[in-house]
């Protein structure tokens, strides 16, 4: 008798101990995409600022400016994880864009407020890289619970899914960069 209640309490505690676990590396995911959160609305924020500055000097890149504070928007509104993925690949590729053609403009690249603008860009374009690596950590750590044993069991018991996509660069930014067209 003693044998069957220590092995039920022990498989009570480690049912109990992967339970824990997977509420933890759920909630990793959660925070880690709030971290990526943060680090957009940052973004998000400092897009009209640097608009702003660079208005002054890029009177013919209208279409440029209205085409990024529309995907500012859209990235805003995203209703779940692919959505603001796919937006926040089209803003990097606008900014990308935004940047190469600020490049033309002398007066602008000397404007301190634009210096200042870029430079808040950059950096915030690095910690949203570091928010994407810890999410895709958080991310792999979840669905690697989800998909082995025992923890796959219990996981299907607490009805937990496989809901979060894994952070993917768009494939422009996959693609190798041809400096040639820089020169031209």
């Amino acid at each position: 008798m003693i044998w069957v209640l220590g092995f039920l309490g022990a498989l009570i505690a480690l049912l109990y101990a992967i339970y824990v676990g997977l509420v933890k590396k759920k909630n990793d995911v959660k925070e880690s995409a709030s971290g990526i959160d943060v680090q957009l609305k940052k973004r998000y924020d400092l897009i009209p600022n640097m608009l702003k500055a660079a208005a002054k000097f890029m009177e013919h890149e209208k279409e440029l400016f209205s085409q990024l504070t529309a995907l500012r928007e859209q990235a805003m509104n995203a209703q779940n994880y692919s959505e603001k993925f796919e937006a926040d690949a089209k803003i990097s590729s606008a900014l990308r864009a935004f940047n190469i053609r600020a490049e033309a403009y002398p007066m602008l690249k000397s404007d301190a407020t634009m210096v200042n603008a870029q430079q808040a860009m950059a950096e915030t374009e690095e910690h949203i890289a570091a928010a994407r690596r810890f999410y895709n950590s958080a991310v792999k750590e979840y669905k690697n619970a989800l998909e082995i044993f025992p923890s796959s069991m219990v996981a299907q018991m607490m009805g937990l899914k496989d809901e979060y996509p894994f952070f993917e660069a768009e494939d422009e930014a996959k693609e190798s960069i041809d400096v040639n067209e820089f020169f031209n």
